[in-house]
């Protein structure tokens, strides 16, 4: 009786050191799971081999592992091509656009009749939505190619959009558009000047191109973000997914043309490399585009170069 208690309390024992060791290789587990999320690592799991079942299933967890990471790396092989794409398209465009100009610019000083002269300025002005186009494609495959070289300075941020808008005057009267901007105290920023004026050029001439009325700016101040809104009617509503806004190539009108779909993707991308964000509602027939940068601290005046 006492050998068969004595057994008992041996298996006992062993079992629940077993179940020990299981639990401990369940933590172990736990803990590098825990740590390729947090530290965003790539380690395979490791397990000491103590129950087959265990062994088996870190087996077929790493092998998910190196699955997602296999796909990981040919959707980034895609973009490379992608980028490499965009940028070849755009230079093998400008060559024979160049060359179109030129033509163009031979006809204009030769004798021509009124009709003639009337389809000569036709063509330049297609040849010129051509080149602005190109462009696009110029600019964003060179930003999602380079790494900035970002000059952070405090910008008085009110003032800045002021004066781009004042630039882009004569394009906003060509398209029959006011611009209506609060005036407000001014809000300081901690930005690259050049890319913060892209920024705001895209956003203007984002407007010029798809508002159905007058647009409306504001510049706000926040505890940490600096924030630039432009916000306009839209005659397209049913049609845009101000989700996709800032999709390369979205353009909300398929129907539209002149437009890349890239000035909003380009704003996302710059707002980003500032350490910002953009983002965009739609309520009531208007649409709002909001961009969030860093805001500067009152004793930010140095300029710091990253």
């Amino acid at each position: 009786m006492n050998i068969t208690v004595g057994v008992l309390v041996i298996l006992v024992l062993m079992l629940t050191t077993y179940i020990a060791l299981l639990q401990q290789q369940l933590r172990h587990m736990n803990r590098q799971m825990d740590k390729r999320l947090q530290e965003r690592t790539r380690q395979p799991l490791t397990l000491e081999l103590i129950n087959s079942e265990l062994s088996r299933l870190t087996a077929n967890i790493n092998r998910c592992f190196q699955a997602e990471e296999n796909l990981r790396l040919e959707v980034l092989r895609e973009e490379k091509r992608f980028k490499e794409l965009i940028a070849n398209i755009s230079h093998d465009l400008r060559t024979p656009l160049t060359a179109i100009k030129g033509y163009q610019q031979l006809m204009e000083r030769r004798e021509l009749t009124d009709e003639q002269r009337q389809k000569l300025q036709t063509a330049q002005k297609h040849a010129d939505t051509l080149g602005t186009l190109i462009d696009h494609f110029f600019e964003y495959s060179y930003r999602v190619n380079a790494e900035p070289k970002l000059r952070l300075q405090r910008i008085n941020l009110t003032n800045l959009v002021m004066e781009c808008l004042a630039e882009d005057v004569a394009l906003l009267e060509a398209n029959k558009l006011a611009v209506h901007m609060e005036d407000t105290s001014p809000v300081y920023a901690m930005v690259d000047h050049a890319l913060t004026v892209r920024i705001i050029q895209n956003l203007i001439r984002n407007g010029a191109t798809h508002a159905a009325g007058d647009i409306e700016v504001e510049v706000r101040g926040a505890a940490e973000h600096a924030v630039i809104l432009f916000s306009n009617p839209v005659a397209n509503v049913a049609e845009l997914e101000t989700g996709r806004l800032f999709e390369r190539f979205y353009t909300g009108n398929q129907a539209r043309n002149g437009s890349t779909g890239l000035g909003l993707s380009i704003v996302k991308l710059l707002a980003e490399q500032l350490d910002g964000s953009a983002s965009a509602s739609l309520q009531d027939g208007r649409l709002e585009i909001r961009v969030e940068l860093p805001v500067a601290s009152p004793s930010s005046n140095k300029e710091v170069v990253f």
